[in-house]
């Protein structure tokens, strides 16, 4: 291998470790042999003096010899025997690291996976010594959020031989028949991306095409299917497959014309729906001014000389008049209801004022008491207070003349008083005249 291994031991690089055993080898191989013979180990006196020849012996002649060779050779041998202890004792260390490594490479191999990892479609195989899911893409640097896809799930276990997918999720700003709203997907494409979303896109209008990808920021896609639109107009009727926009496309592409006011019974700027039936109104109108009047106000005033009920109309009104503008239609040949479009007041309207009287009655008139007076007024008016003649000239219950109605303190028109003051005024009448202001009615008093 040659990445990084880790041991118990330490991290070491494969390549430099086997550098080492080779050099450390031939090292401890190429030791120097410390034998040496015994006539070989010290140079003879007379030699390192420059003295050729054989060197006489110091020894008494006759003495006995007792080493020779032989002593010499068992010399050699101590020296040589020591020589092998200290190379021993220089090789057990190194022996021993190099076991210690052999053990623990041997461990991390069989913790070292093939793992075959795809992101976004991209495969690659790589060799790690994570745990699970999770520590591999924290080790790649892969990041996945909430709407990201992993297979198997990140806390799952890995083995050797193990396939990891991640699939990252793309938001998509998606309107689909005029409905809009925000999906996420994990589609690389618009063609993937409708199918997961279960949209038909045959004979659809799209604002992307099926083969654009859809980057990691997302995509805004308008998508219109096809739907079945009935169309009536004219008399006829046209049913026609369309993606159209609005009501209104639909019309055209249905081969029909809107002109002047035409409408649709649906809002023609509206989304055509699967299904739906769309009456073409043929539209034609005018304009019309009126002129209409404008009610006055009625304003009263309280008149302490005037008997209570007694109104008197101090200033008459009068209605003002406002021009009104007016739309008149005809929807596929039927007059519709006038609309409204505008007015101006021409002239305003004059408030009538009216008095109205506060003044208590009197209780009584003296010599007209107890008579009938409700058979007077039945018989002279049909006992209506605001009874008028035939001519104008005499109103109320008892048929008052204006003269007369003012000689008897009253004011105004006799028919604009209450029933009240009539009856009152009627009895004063009656003490100064009798029955002469009623000749046919009169007896009616005494009945």
């Amino acid at each position: 291998m040659s990445e990084r291994q880790y041991s118990p031991y330490g991290t070491y690089d494969a390549p430099v470790l086997a550098q080492a055993y080779e050099d450390r080898g031939p090292r401890v191989r190429a030791y120097p042999d410390t034998y040496r013979p015994a006539y070989e180990a010290r140079p003879r006196a007379g030699r390192a003096e420059g003295i050729t020849g054989p060197m006489p012996s110091r020894e008494p002649y006759g003495a006995v010899r007792t080493g020779g060779r032989a002593q010499a050779r068992h010399a050699a041998r101590r020296r040589r025997g020591g020589a092998r202890s200290d190379s021993m004792r220089r090789l057990l260390p190194q022996a021993l690291v190099v076991a210690f490594l052999a053990g623990g490479t041997t461990a991390f191999v069989a913790n070292d996976k093939a793992i075959e990892l795809t992101v976004d479609g991209r495969a690659q195989v790589l060799h790690t010594f994570a745990g699970d899911v999770g520590e591999l893409l924290a080790q790649q640097g892969v990041r996945v959020g909430e709407h990201d896809v992993v297979a198997p799930a990140p806390g799952t276990p890995l083995a050797s031989g193990d396939e990891v997918a991640v699939h990252h999720g793309r938001l998509l700003l998606l309107t689909v028949d005029g409905r809009r709203r925000r999906v996420w997907t994990t589609a690389q494409n618009v063609d993937d991306a409708l199918q997961q979303l279960g949209v038909r896109p045959e004979g659809a209008y799209m604002s992307a095409s099926r083969s654009r990808a859809i980057g990691r920021q997302g995509l805004a896609l308008d998508v219109r299917t096809e739907r079945s639109v009935t169309v009536m107009a004219d008399g006829a009727t046209r049913t026609i497959r369309t993606n159209a926009a609005t009501v209104r496309e639909a019309v055209e592409q249905a081969g029909i014309t809107l002109r002047g006011q035409d409408t649709t019974s649906v809002t023609p700027g509206s989304f055509p729906r699967d299904g739906e039936t769309v009456i073409v109104l043929r539209v034609k109108g005018h304009r019309e001014v009126r002129e209409e009047p404008i009610p006055f106000a009625v304003r009263r005033t309280h008149d302490p000389t005037l008997f209570k009920g007694t109104e008197i109309v101090a200033s008459a009104g009068r209605p003002g008049t406002r021009r009104v503008t007016y739309v008149l239609r005809t929807v596929n040949g039927i007059a519709q209801k006038p609309r409204r479009i505008g007015a101006e007041v021409v002239r305003k309207p004059k408030a009538e004022l009216v008095r109205v009287g506060t003044k208590p009655h009197p209780d009584s008139v003296n010599g007209a008491e107890h008579l009938n007076w409700h058979g007077l007024a039945r018989c002279e008016s049909g006992g209506r207070t605001r009874a008028v003649d035939a001519s104008g000239t005499y109103g109320g219950l008892y048929q008052f003349d204006r003269r007369t109605w003012r000689s008897l303190g009253g004011s105004g028109r006799p028919q604009d008083a209450p029933a009240e003051e009539q009856t009152y005024r009627a009895k004063k009448l009656y003490v100064h005249h009798g029955t002469s202001p009623w000749p046919h009615c009169g007896s009616h008093l005494y009945r």
